[in-house]
């Protein structure tokens, strides 16, 4: 009988690895017709036109399992929609800031609608409120060279459906495992020397939105707010460059290649996939951190904190050098 289920389920996951990959191949076509496009400019760590906004597949993945599903988590799925249809249309036209913003309100206003947060008290509105925000904006910071958004967040919902598996249940592992199969499709495409495919806004603001759902549910469900370590290396390197380039007095709002990623793809001439491996295999060792001290005392999870924001600062300050970081040569 447990045979027989396994089977059953594996052809399932079968089904829907094989409907995306026909997904993604579809969209290269139609993108491909209408040219949407990403070509090379000065602030570009890549050389080539490639096609933009495979990441597509994150939020249909998602949407096809809810059709599947009963239309389970519905809000959740909503917002997602929404934040995604938006962040495709910019891929794509130049829209007003203030309707994108308006969508992407709306969008986490549901989800927090979706983890019956509007029970809590005004000030944990506040503070997801802040968590949502800054962890899309990272997300959608970080993504600038080949496999980094698809291999980063294939570690993280690895990690998460080993957290939901072996520590504590608070998803659908289903819903894991199909998001975690359409970041397989993608990276197939994207996690290689010369990518087919760039996620595109879509992409990585739909995979940081999913991601953050599912954190905000382990959150919740446990009562202890340091899983938010598991995006310890995304939150560093977004935190600490917005932070020099306020010290150099720069337009945080303007496009730039100011983070560590970038100065070791584009300067030092790190391999993409080099610099994504090593930004996976640090988020990897926080992971596994995280799930031994996870019934330890908050010294433990400070001590992962502390530990890796040093190691990140002493690798800047050596390589990039204080000059570089920290003066403005525009004045």
């Amino acid at each position: 009988m447990i045979s027989y289920f396994n089977l059953m389920q594996n052809s399932i996951l079968l089904l829907y690895f094989v409907i995306f990959v026909v997904l993604e191949l579809v969209y290269f076509k139609i993108a491909d017709r209408f040219n949407i496009i990403d070509k090379p400019n000065h602030r570009s760590s890549h050389q080539t036109i490639t096609i933009r906004g495979g990441g597509i597949i994150f939020p249909i993945s998602v949407l096809i399992y809810t059709l599947f599903n009963d239309f389970q988590q519905i809000y959740f799925v909503i917002g997602l929609l929404a934040i995604s249809t938006i962040s495709f249309l910019d891929d794509i036209l130049t829209l007003n800031n203030k309707v994108r913003l308006g969508i992407h309100l709306t969008s986490v206003l549901l989800l927090f609608m979706q983890w019956d947060l509007f029970s809590f008290s005004w000030y944990w509105l506040l503070i997801a409120l802040v968590f949502v925000i800054a962890t899309i904006n990272a997300y959608n910071f970080m993504d600038g060279i080949n496999g980094i958004t698809g291999g980063y967040s294939l570690l993280t919902i690895g990690s998460l459906y080993y957290i939901n598996k072996s520590v504590v249940n608070f998803t659908s592992d289903e819903l894991l495992l199909v998001v975690g199969l359409a970041l397989l499709v993608f990276n197939f495409f994207n996690f290689r020397t010369k990518a087919k495919c760039f996620a595109g806004d879509v992409g990585s603001v739909s995979i940081a939105f999913i991601i953050v759902f599912f954190i905000g549910q382990l959150i919740l469900k446990t009562q202890n707010p340091f899983y938010i370590l598991l995006l310890l290396v995304y939150g560093t390197d977004t935190a600490f460059t917005v932070f020099f380039r306020k010290l150099r007095k720069e337009n945080i709002f303007e496009a730039h290649r100011s983070h560590f990623y970038q100065y070791l793809s584009n300067h030092l001439k790190y391999s993409h996939l080099l610099v994504t491996f090593f930004y996976m295999l640090a988020q990897l060792l926080i992971n596994a951190a995280l799930v031994v001290f996870v019934n330890d005392n908050i010294l433990h999870f400070g001590g992962v904190f502390l530990a890796f924001v040093t190691i990140y600062l002493v690798l800047r300050f050596s390589l990039e050098g204080k000059n570089k970081l920290m003066v403005s040569y525009n004045h």
